[in-house]
């Protein structure tokens, strides 16, 4: 499958669209995540807090696809931001999963209260010099931490991935990014446990265009410039998610999905600025 691609600052390219593996693990989710490679999947997300670095890297090499072929991204917990810890880190995670680099390496919370985001975002810089990663970027920041990080490196985010859903669309955030030459990623894409899949105007625009509800609402986010990220182990799901750049949505029906959003609409309601992982 041709899966278009999407540039980073940094010159690099990613898919844009890409495999979630949060809760994905064990024997099963070895085949889960090589059922994906074969489907076409390239850009594969993962993280220490996944728990799923092993079984990616595990698919990765069975699949009988070049490692070149892949995007790989992980991700830095919380408990690792001091500057040493953090190269530990992505060193520990690198053989975790047999790799000898990161295409995209993130920093998974900026954990404010924490003051340390910027000396890991330092060893991030120090670990793209040393060849361990070849884009850095980060993972639900806000748009004052996304300057401090500019402000103190001169090194801007290749990424940010955050929650972007119809019931939290992150327009603010999605405009920031953007104003940074920075690409926004979304997590839990289709939202997660809430009410997305049923709502009435996304089924209504699943029956125009002949397509699924899960595939409207990723084809909303490719229309707004976001690289979706969505977890799915279930095999059909997966290979319906990537059959979504053969229609495009009106201007006019992304601004309804738009309509959607919630002020509440956050899954666990995670503020960054608040939020202390899973640590």
């Amino acid at each position: 499958m041709n899966i278009p691609k999407t540039t980073l600052n940094d010159g690099h390219l990613i898919p844009s669209i890409g495999l979630g593996t949060y809760q994905i693990r064990g024997g099963q989710g070895i085949d889960q995540v090589l059922s994906a490679i074969q489907d076409g999947y390239r850009l594969l997300d993962t993280s220490t807090n996944y728990d799923s670095e092993g079984i990616v890297g595990e698919a990765i090499r069975r699949s009988g696809v070049p490692r070149s072929a892949f995007t790989v991204t992980s991700k830095l917990p919380g408990k690792y931001h001091h500057y040493d810890d953090a190269l530990m880190s992505i060193q520990e995670s690198l053989c975790r999963m047999g790799l000898s680099y990161f295409d995209l390496y993130l920093i998974h919370w900026p954990l404010p209260k924490r003051k340390l985001y910027v000396e890991a975002w330092k060893a991030l810089i120090t670990a793209q010099k040393l060849g361990l990663i070849r884009s850095v970027g980060v993972s639900n920041f806000e748009p004052e931490h996304l300057d401090h990080l500019v402000d103190k490196t001169g090194i801007t985010p290749a990424v940010n991935q955050i929650e972007v859903h119809p019931f939290w669309i992150q327009e603010r955030m999605l405009k920031a990014n953007k104003e940074r030459g920075i690409v926004t990623e979304a997590w839990s894409p289709l939202g997660r446990g809430n009410k997305v899949l049923q709502e009435p105007l996304i089924k209504k625009l699943a029956d125009k265009y002949h397509k699924n509800i899960g595939q409207i609402v990723l084809r909303w986010h490719i229309e707004r410039g976001v690289v979706p990220i969505p977890k799915s182990s279930n095999l059909l799901h997966q290979r319906s998610n990537l059959d979504i750049f053969d229609f495009k949505l009106t201007t006019a029906e992304v601004a309804d999905i738009n309509g959607l959003t919630q002020t509440d609409g956050r899954i666990d309601d995670q503020d960054p600025n608040e939020y202390e992982e899973f640590d």
